[in-house]
């Protein structure tokens, strides 16, 4: 079996669903020590045990190369979701069926990460400088993971020339498609008050919820845009309608709903949230917006086609460049380097019976190793 391979078994063995510590941050370090990095463990977060403050461990690991030589860096999770019932074997104890490693975590995201690690496992040690920004805290809320990574790598002057980052970007094959951008996220939670009151007696109360109807329907007929070159439409989703009302004759004192809407660079978190905003005060109620995260593009050029040099030498077919799908915390490294993300095939993340081809981990990690390479120069 293979390094990327026996690695990746490593990985999934370590039981470690969001938020991840522990376990299997003492295996990563153990993996990335002996290749002359040098490891950084830290935990951020203090709050009760299934809280959004829940505590997160995160590793940031250097390998320096010569002064004045590039540096490329590989971003990463190790948490993943809770396995759910109905695998046909245990989740956290990796198991070889045929030709597919199975077990949480071997496609999103521990099969990446096993694959840049085994790429350097004969890169040399003055190739220039590489780095891992790998956080506990991608499934979960993402408030003390990449952008804690974040904040550390500006206290010390870590600035990354590059940045790839491992998410499961192929669809139907190794190698078909890499994101060079993501959009945007904001939920809105949206209220709406009344007075109760008895059905028999309108004129007594006051009904919020045709005022929500109203709003709602005005939200839902928005177009928002047209798409660009590199984005599809932004698109305002209705995700929950929620009337706290138990009895058949009561006229409800409150309702309430909530909307997602995953937007391209055209529009920003906050202007949405004003319109949405504006909108609901029209209707007689309020907005409350959370925002995800912003919109990031990494224009094709150089790097992009770094990539797909690679990508091509090893599987004979070109990565499509796409923004399409849901966030990643490459909204957040954005700000620190380019970013593009490629990884595994995609079809089993989050589902029963994930499972990674063992030839697609071999491939990718060959993949890794001539982007690095290419990246630094080498």
């Amino acid at each position: 079996m293979s390094l990327a391979a026996e690695l990746t078994k490593r990985l999934i063995a370590c039981e470690s669903v969001t938020p991840a510590r522990g376990e299997v941050f003492d295996c990563l370090e153990e993996m990335l020590s002996p290749l002359g990095f040098a490891v950084t463990r830290f935990t951020r977060g203090d709050g009760e045990q299934g809280s959004d403050e829940e505590p997160v461990e995160n590793l940031l690991a250097v390998r320096r190369g010569p002064a004045g030589t590039r540096h490329f860096a590989f971003a990463g999770h190790v948490d993943v979701v809770p396995p759910g019932h109905g695998w046909a074997s245990e989740a956290f104890a990796p198991e070889v069926r045929g030709d597919l490693l199975y077990g949480r975590g071997a496609v999103d995201m521990k099969g990446a990460v096993a694959c840049f690690i085994a790429a350097l496992a004969d890169m040399p040690a003055d190739a220039g400088t590489i780095s891992l920004i790998i956080t506990g805290d991608e499934e979960g809320p993402a408030l003390h993971g990449t952008r804690a990574l974040i904040d550390l790598m500006n206290e010390r002057g870590e600035k990354p020339d590059l940045i790839l980052v491992g998410e499961p970007t192929s669809v139907n094959r190794l190698g078909d498609m890499m994101k060079i951008g993501r959009r945007g996220s904001v939920n809105i939670w949206l209220e709406v008050d009344g007075v109760q009151g008895h059905v028999a007696y309108p004129h007594l109360a006051d009904n919020p919820m045709p005022k929500l109807v109203a709003m709602l329907a005005e939200l839902d007929a928005l177009v928002l845009d047209e798409g660009t070159d590199w984005f599809q439409p932004s698109n305002l989703e209705i995700t929950e309608i929620d009337v706290p009302n138990r009895a058949h004759n009561v006229i409800p004192g409150k309702a309430k709903a909530r909307i997602s809407i995953r937007f391209n660079d055209l529009h920003t978190g906050a202007e949405l949230s004003e319109r949405v905003s504006a909108i609901a005060e029209r209707h007689g109620g309020r907005a409350l917006p959370i925002i995800s995260g912003e919109p990031f593009l990494t224009p094709p050029g150089a790097f992009s086609q770094m990539i797909a040099d690679a990508v091509e030498a090893e599987t004979r077919i070109v990565p499509e460049a796409s923004t399409s799908g849901g966030t990643s915390d490459a909204r957040f490294l954005k700000a620190v380097a380019p970013v593009i993300e490629f990884g595994l095939v995609n079809a089993t993340m989050h589902k029963t019976d994930e499972a990674v081809a063992l030839e697609d981990l071999d491939t990718l990690t060959r993949i890794y190793a001539r982007i690095v390479r290419s990246a630094l120069g080498a």
